[in-house]
């Protein structure tokens, strides 16, 4: 069968695990990215048990500069044309700037920022061809906060990711292609291995309920989002109040109430 096919990065737990259910619920085949080649086996097996979309494991790890471009040449090597992309890949280093060694830093950067826009920039191309395309930056809730001490680069990079999805969604609009979309999905607290991997488990479980989103309506959000063009969306009532809060606050407020918060979910060891 013909059908629209979705990217997705960092597919092997979490959010983007769940995108790539959602995405197969909708009919789409898939094509499923991380470091991870067991994990995404099994829920590319999961996935064929329950419907009838391709699955296709390609494993990268995206922290090296080459991955994007091998990647992309990969799927061109199976004649597999991208009509949506995830960048879900992601996660959070714990420790100070001080703390934290360059290479750490710059395979961060390359991770959640760099990799990204080097997909988005060399798969529209064949997107505008189609007249189709939709691209999910998923960003954070942190985007809009004010930096916080440790896990330093984190709330810069989902800002930097919420601002390039505004741009390149505009862009598309202006030069008339109307059917490509890119929106920034800017979750809070989400039940995920997230927080497990960076270490901050015990702390942010102390966070009270009403903080935390279960993954299914997170993605739904972002699909829905992007399916309207819209450029930005915040995930959950809760959330939207936090990101209205951020926008409205004095500067000096906001930073001295992530001050006094920020030791509860960033590590500075």
């Amino acid at each position: 069968m013909n059908r629209r096919l979705c990217l997705i990065t960092g597919a092997s737990a979490g959010i983007g695990a769940e995108f790539a259910r959602q995405y197969a619920a909708l009919g789409w085949n898939l094509v499923l990215t991380a470091r991870r080649e067991n994990r995404l086996q099994e829920l590319a097996q999961e996935i064929r048990t329950w419907s009838n979309v391709e699955v296709t494991v390609i494993t990268e790890d995206l922290a090296d500069p080459a991955a994007p471009a091998l990647l992309v040449a990969a799927l061109g090597g199976r004649g597999l044309a991208v009509d949506a992309l995830v960048n879900n890949a992601g996660y959070g280093l714990p420790g100070t700037f001080f703390s934290t060694s360059w290479e750490e830093q710059s395979a961060f950067l390359q991770v959640l920022y760099t990799a990204p826009v080097e997909l988005a920039h060399r798969l529209l191309p064949g997107m505008a061809a189609r007249k189709y395309g939709r691209i999910i930056n998923v960003a954070s809730l942190a985007g809009y906060a004010a930096g916080s001490a440790g896990h330093t680069l984190y709330g810069s990079v989902k800002a930097g990711l919420i601002k390039f999805s505004e741009s390149l969604n505009a862009e598309c609009e202006a030069l008339g292609q109307t059917d490509i979309h890119c929106t920034a999905l800017c979750p809070g607290f989400t039940w995920s291995e997230f927080h497990d991997v960076n270490g901050t488990r015990e702390a942010t479980s102390q966070m009270p309920k009403w903080m935390w989103m279960e993954a299914a309506p997170v993605v739904a959000a972002g699909i829905e989002a992007v399916n309207r063009g819209q450029p930005v969306v915040v995930p959950g009532l809760a959330n939207k109040a936090l990101a209205t809060l951020t926008r409205v606050l004095p500067e000096p407020l906001g930073r001295a109430m992530v001050r006094a918060q920020s030791s509860r979910y960033r590590r500075m060891d």
